[in-house]
Formats: structure tokens, C-alpha cells, sequence
């Protein structure tokens, strides 16, 4: 297969559609050489801050040497970005490569009378495959969804198991109460690993420790609240943890520093495993990580920030974030949703803070709510709201609306993101990726 036809193979295995358990994996993974048993991980679960986390360990862990691979979810700009080795992405050759190979064994397995794998199965094996022919020494790994029926779920050699904030989310699949929710999230934690978790609802708290101690873990709590000498900004922010002084991170929001000592708890029980980890590489690793739509400045004058808040948890962070950069700026706000998200309770929690709001439908979602569906959601509880029919009027008609000293904020899901903020950078060319 070329490329174009690998990702139109991938495009059709997303009629799968999503079948959380493990048996599925395990038997595609069996027929591929079982790749996951030949790599060490840090098993990341979590409702929201855990692809950032992911990326300050992995950076960190780049910083001091160390071969590492990346898989994360979902893709901002393009597939291939999910797999990720010391911070370059799958070439499109190994993933023509991989795929072929996987498709033969899911092929197999459909002869013999298994159901066909899913999308994500597919995709986290060859994430599998691809880091053990790149060798790497360490992988870091983001679960879709959950943690316990999770298709990451599969490893055995994970190292350090780290739980970022656990709250209400895809409560179809993973239970209705906190404790359903905290019980498939802390099912990543495997026997004798160390454990990393951030303070949780007391509910939540509760299953972690009784998960840890069952399988004889030692679990570390990584607490914000001991973060000193805090200094936010849009642009960086800088704080002091225990005995490391003036840690500098880029990432906006002020959840951000939350997430950065999460990590840094994480890379502490790696040192206790074994990895030689600088101290200078943490510093390094943490001023160098990159996170793109999270609270990311993508525009100056007018500001233009991009977020991934897409339920309620992370769009009561948002609001947080707005009261506390934003207090008596006019914000003009792009919206985009899932269907399946509680939007209701996003629009509740973030209304307010706008000024005129723009409502798009994520192009190419099958999942995507429709603008104008959303935007009569929004006119129940906001005055000024407007359905466009594209990323590229929403992009313009925000630009029209803003003052060079207003905000423009665009949030939601993040698979329309990407392509805005592609929109955004041709627009402006000063503003390129980073």
C-alpha cells in the first residue's frame, strides 16, 4: 500500500467503530510478535491533563538521552502524529510498512472467524510494532479512553503508572458514578510498578490507593498545592517544587502547573527505577515541551488561543483560566462539539465571559454536532450567538468582530483544531508551528 491508500485502509476501519476489552488486541498483537513485551512504559490514564503530561515527560526523558517513543491521542494536524519516537513523527514509509503487515493479521483474523479489529486497536499496534523496530527505551503511553478495557491496556512492563485528574467523562462506556469512572481509569496500574497520581476527588482518591495497595505498588501523590513562588503568564510561568527552584514551563493555563508536577513526580519513579535522569534535563525538558491545543497562543493582537476543553472538568479549568488571565478583556469565542459530549454543561460553565459567540460543526466528524444545532443551545443562556457554515468564516468573521487588544478564543473538540489553526497561520504567516 501507498500512503494515501494506508490512511484510506485506516479511514475505513473507523466503521469499527469503538469495542472497549482486551481480547481483540491481544490476539492482533499475538499474530504480530506480541512487539509490547519488548518495551518498558509510563502508562498514562486520566479525564483531562494527561496528553500533557505525556509530553513533559517524554521531553524530559529526551533531554537526558533517552530513546523515547510517544503515543498520544487524538491527531491535531495529520494521523501520523500519534506515534511518535524522540519527538519526530512515524515516517509515512514505516507506517505504509506497518499497517501492511497488521492488515494481513486482521485480515487472519477475520478468516478464522474473529471480529475485525478497531481503528484505535490497529493503531495501538502499530505504535507497538513501529517502537520496538525503532528500539526504544522507554515508551510513553496515553490510553484513548478508560484505562482497565483500554487497547493499552495490553502492556505488562510498565514501570511507572501515572493518574492525572479523574472526573465525570465518556460515562456510556466506562460507568456513571466517579468511583465506575476512577476504577477503569486505575486499571492501569500493574503489580510491583510505582504509581503516580495527582490529588483526586476524595472518591476517586479512595480506588487509587485501595488499587495501589492491592497490587503492591508504592504510590506517590503529586500535590499543587506545595508549588511555591508561583508565577503565571499566558506566554510562560515559573513556580518552585520542593527542592527544585524557579522551573520554568511555555504552556498556558494555570492547570498547566498542576500537570508539570505530575510529571515531575513521574520522572522521580523512573530515578527510583533505574533511569538516569538529570536534573538538568528536567528543567530543560520542562522549558522545552510543546503542547499544541492546549490553551495555546496561535495569534497576537488580537490574542487568539486555541483549547481542547471538551467536557465539563476541562471547561471549568477554561473558565478558570479565563477569569484569571482575561479579567475585563471582550472575548470573542469560536465553539465546536461532539455530539456525544455534555456541551450543555461547557456552554453553562463558559458563556458568560463572551462576548459574541460563533458556533462551527468539526468538519469530517461523523460524531461533530452541527452549528446550528449548537448555536440554539448557546441562545438559551447567551444573546449574541452566530452559526457559520465553515472554519474559514468562522476564522474571518472572529477576526472582524476583535479589537487588536480583544481575545479570541476557539474551544472544544480538538478534532477541529487543527485545521483551525492551519486557517490561522495562513492568514498570518508571522505565526508558524512550533
Amino acid at each position: 500500500m501507498n500512503y494515501k491508500e494506508t490512511l484510506s485502509y485506516l479511514d475505513q476501519t473507523k466503521a469499527y467503530g469503538i469495542v472497549p476489552g482486551l481480547g481483540q488486541i491481544k490476539e492482533l498483537c499475538r499474530r504480530i510478535g506480541n512487539p509490547q513485551d519488548e518495551l518498558a512504559f509510563v502508562h498514562i490514564a486520566g479525564t483531562n491533563g494527561k496528553g500533557s503530561t505525556l509530553a513533559y515527560i517524554s521531553t524530559i526523558l529526551k533531554c537526558a538521552g533517552c530513546k523515547v517513543g510517544r503515543y498520544l491521542s487524538p491527531a491535531i494536524f495529520e494521523e501520523r502524529e500519534v506515534i511518535q519516537v524522540n519527538g519526530r513523527v512515524i515516517t509515512q514509509k514505516a507506517m505504509c510498512e506497518g499497517v501492511e503487515y497488521i492488515r494481513q493479521a486482521c485480515d487472519e483474523m477475520v478468516n478464522e472467524g474473529f471480529p475485525h479489529p478497531t481503528f484505535f486497536e490497529i493503531q495501538t499496534a502499530l505504535a507497538f510494532w513501529y517502537f520496538r523496530r525503532e528500539a526504544c527505551e522507554i515508551v510513553v503511553l496515553e490510553t484513548g479512553m478508560g484505562g482497565l478495557m483500554d487497547a493499552t491496556n495490553l502492556i505488562r512492563t510498565t514501570k511507572v503508572a501515572v493518574l492525572a485528574n479523574i472526573s465525570m467523562d465518556h460515562m456510556q462506556y466506562l460507568g456513571k458514578t466517579l468511583r465506575e469512572i476512577a476504577t477503569q481509569k486505575a486499571g492501569i496500574v500493574k503489580p510491583g510498578c510505582r504509581v503516580v497520581s495527582m490529588v483526586q476527588q476524595t472518591e476517586a482518591m479512595q480506588v487509587v490507593e485501595n488499587t495501589a495497595h492491592e497490587n503492591g505498588c508504592e504510590l506517590t501523590i503529586a500535590d499543587a498545592s506545595l508549588a511555591k513562588y508561583v508565577k503565571y503568564g499566558v506566554e510562560k510561568q515559573s513556580f518552585d517544587y520542593k527542592a527544585y527552584k524557579k522551573l520554568t514551563i511555555k504552556l498556558a493555563g494555570r492547570f498547566q502547573i498542576a500537570n508539570a508536577i505530575l510529571a515531575i513526580e513521574a520522572v522521580e519513579a523512573l530515578r527510583k527505577s533505574g533511569y538516569n535522569i538529570p536534573e538538568k534535563a528536567l528543567y530543560q525538558g520542562l522549558l522545552e515541551t510543546i503542547w499544541q491545543g492546549r490553551f495555546t497562543v496561535i495569534g497576537k493582537k488580537p490574542l487568539f488561543i486555541v483549547d481542547g476543553a471538551h467536557n465539563e472538568d476541562a471547561a471549568q479549568k477554561l473558565a478558570d483560566s479565563i477569569e484569571f488571565y482575561f479579567t475585563n478583556k471582550r472575548i470573542v469565542y469560536i465553539i465546536g462539539v461532539l455530539k456525544d459530549k455534555e456541551y450543555e454543561k461547557i456552554i453553562g460553565l463558559t458563556h458568560q465571559y463572551a462576548d459574541p459567540i460563533i458556533t462551527v460543526t468539526p468538519p469530517e466528524n461523523p460524531r461533530g454536532l452541527h452549528a446550528y444545532e449548537l448555536a440554539q443551545t448557546v441562545a438559551g443562556v447567551h444573546p449574541n450567538v452566530t452559526a457559520v457554515d465553515s472554519l474559514e468564516e468562522a476564522v474571518e468573521m472572529s477576526y472582524l468582530l476583535a479589537g487588536k487588544d480583544d481575545v479570541i478564543l476557539a474551544f472544544g473538540s480538538l478534532s477541529y483544531l487543527g485545521r483551525l489553526i492551519k486557517i490561522v497561520e495562513r492568514r498570518d504567516g508571522k505565526h508558524g508551528r512550533s
